[in-house]
């Protein structure tokens, strides 16, 4: 007896196609108010109303200029990190009372307060990682391919370095030319930068300042996805506050009615010592390969607000430059 067999239609589809795309709440800009370091927090509070009174003109001045463009009702939102990565200290218990004081004794109102942690890992994703899966290196002219991927080496640059002359030339063999690293997009002349992404200390990795920062401006922008959920979306913060950093969300609300987290754009006040942090940021953001759907969102919330953005992330970035607005680098 022969059994009848039903034809099985099989349908392959990709995931990333059928996945629902999370959208976000935008503000118009984020202002980034400022870092808290080891360093600022042993000088004492007085260094801490130094901090903000030294950005507040800058922060006001980038709130007129969001709400000269948007008008009178524009949505503006403050941000401030505090580095629970490479150095941690002191305790949310501790240290975000004494900072929304000293802001509010300047004028200011901080509406989240952000782990740097949380940019390499934030509850079950890890930020950093995301990030680098989207690098796109470009890769330099008349090269063979022989450079290791950044994903090995934990270095990206925006163009050629120096070729490499080893060792272990043959007897009588001519000495290569020096030749110097050229800039891919270079604009008359050039202008190199080889930033390292990463390195392992004691046997993991360690993500550098420069990553950290470009995934910060990533998640203030609303650009990040895992799944198909925003990253690091806000929390309110926890009452009573707890003793570790670690015990509290990756991004904490700290006024009920604060205008939304992620925004258009970001604006951000940092001490002229990271100027080099931030050429290397905008030198792997323009390598990244930002979620076409994800952008996309933004650009059309944009649109429909007659206010177009373009397509270009790096233009969304905004920032001053102050002597004294923060702690020295590591």
């Amino acid at each position: 007896m022969e059994v009848p067999v039903t034809e099985l239609e099989v349908v392959y589809d990709e995931f990333s196609a059928t996945l629902k795309i999370e959208e976000v709440a935008l503000s118009h800009l984020s202002i980034e108010l400022g870092h808290l370091y080891m360093d600022d927090f042993k000088a004492g509070y007085g260094r801490l109303r130094e901090l903000f009174a030294r950005v507040r003109p800058w922060a006001q001045a980038a709130g007129d200029a969001c709400r000269a463009t948007w008008g009178p009702k524009a949505r503006i939102s403050t941000c401030f990190l505090v580095d629970d990565y490479f150095s941690p200290f002191g305790s949310p218990a501790e240290i975000v009372p004494m900072l929304q004081r000293a802001a509010h004794e300047s004028g200011l109102t901080i509406d989240y307060l952000a782990r740097e942690s949380a940019c390499a890992r934030a509850g079950a994703v890890e930020p950093a990682r995301l990030v680098e899966d989207r690098l796109v290196s470009e890769p330099p002219r008349q090269t063979t391919g022989a450079r290791p991927p950044v994903t090995e080496t934990g270095w990206l640059s925006n163009g050629q370095r120096s070729p490499h002359v080893g060792a272990s030339l043959e007897a009588m063999e001519t000495v290569p030319e020096w030749q110097p690293p050229r800039q891919n997009a270079v604009n008359n002349h050039s202008i190199f930068m080889d930033v390292e992404l990463w390195d392992v200390q004691r046997g993991e990795r360690r993500w550098s300042c420069p990553m950290l920062a470009a995934v910060w401006q990533l998640l203030r922008l609303g650009l990040l996805r895992h799944e198909g959920q925003a990253v690091a979306t806000p929390q309110d913060r926890p009452d009573p506050l707890p003793a570790a950093w670690s015990e509290l969300p990756p991004v904490s609300r700290l006024e009920p009615r604060a205008r939304p987290f992620f925004a258009y754009r970001t604006f951000s006040v940092l001490d002229t010592r990271f100027l080099p942090v931030e050429h290397a940021v905008r030198t792997i953001l323009d390598q990244v390969s930002v979620d076409p759907v994800v952008n996309g969102q933004v650009l059309a919330r944009a649109a429909a607000e007659h206010r177009p953005l373009s397509a270009d992330i790096l233009t969304r970035l905004n920032y001053v430059f102050v002597e004294g607005a923060a702690a020295p680098l590591r």
